[in-house]
């Protein structure tokens, strides 16, 4: 698949009313809410290598004061933007009805037929771009204007970022006749949303309300310390592809059609009430899958930008 390249300045536009309509509606929804894709990536960010924290913040913009996580959901707020409504299917993958099953060959495209255009072709487009940036820092001005020219090193960087946060929503990965659970309006407890919102954003925010003092930074920092407690084992096997690549969203997908069907879609049927045996049973789920996104994320960024950079 031919990279994606030229996509212009970054420029964030907080586009407020839409965002905080798109959980209301039965259309297709964008992604971890904001709260998921901040957990992602503040989850990441102390598993950065001094090598890759120095390339993030080189391609960060000044007004992120070098931070990741603040720009986080960038492709959210700028999706809606005719610019780049193109972007639009980077953010999931529809799979056969009832199946269970993902396969790049077959699952891979957006509505026009476009081979590569989903969260999965998107992960290894701009895992591609960014392994540019060694060149565009060795090479004398010209071939870094051109290189430049060809790719947005910082917006790859943001969207990357972003979309290996959407691939672990397990909903992102989801049945196409009802869009990853957007056209299944239930009840979350007594008032209605549709199953993708419901896993975007409602679990999450009950969860800080209960646990974690209506606090993300609480919540990450208890995912992190058992991430901590488990060892390095269980983040060293998450980190890992099984054929030694950069990024391997191919496993993401895989994981997140399977526990769309055990966990997301289990119970879930429209008009349904989700409550507390819905919400008890799929947190650690939730929370599970925002460890592996921090973790996962961190190690693609390091194998991308670190001492020992693989693409270098």
């Amino acid at each position: 698949m031919a990279a994606w390249g030229g996509l212009g300045r970054v420029v964030l536009w907080l586009l407020v009313g839409v965002v905080l309509c798109v959980g209301s509606f039965p259309g297709r929804a964008g992604a971890w809410g904001a709260d998921g894709h901040h957990a992602t990536c503040l989850l990441a960010e102390p598993l950065l290598e001094p090598a890759t924290w120095k390339a993030v913040r080189s391609l960060l913009p000044e007004y992120a004061n070098g931070s990741l996580a603040s720009l986080c959901t960038w492709p959210d707020d700028i999706k809606w933007m005719w610019k780049y409504h193109w972007t639009a299917p980077l953010h999931y993958i529809d799979t056969p009805d009832f199946l269970c099953r993902y396969n790049y060959d077959r699952d891979c495209y957006d509505e026009n037929g476009h081979k590569g255009y989903c969260a999965s072709g998107a992960i290894n487009n701009f895992t591609s771009q960014l392994t540019n940036y060694h060149l565009r820092e060795s090479n004398p001005p010209l071939v870094t204007r051109a290189l430049e020219t060809e790719y947005n090193l910082t917006e790859a960087l943001l969207f990357l970022s972003h979309i290996v946060g959407d691939i672990h929503q397990p909903l992102h990965v989801g049945f196409t006749s009802d869009a990853g659970g957007n056209t299944i309006m239930v009840h979350w407890y007594r008032r209605k949303a549709n199953l993708h919102h419901v896993w975007d954003t409602e679990i999450i925010d009950k969860a800080k309300d209960l646990y974690y003092n209506k606090s993300l930074l609480t919540m990450v920092n208890a995912i992190m310390e058992n991430i901590t407690n488990d060892g390095v084992s269980k983040a060293q096997m998450w980190s890992e592809c099984p054929n030694g690549e950069i990024a391997c969203p191919d496993t993401y997908a895989t994981e997140g059609i399977s526990l769309a069907c055990q966990y997301a879609y289990r119970n879930a049927t429209p008009g349904s009430t989700l409550a507390d045996e819905y919400f008890l049973s799929r947190l650690p789920i939730v929370e599970s899958r925002l460890a592996q996104g921090g973790v996962r994320l961190a190690a693609i960024l390091n194998r991308l930008f670190g001492a020992n950079s693989t693409s270098l």
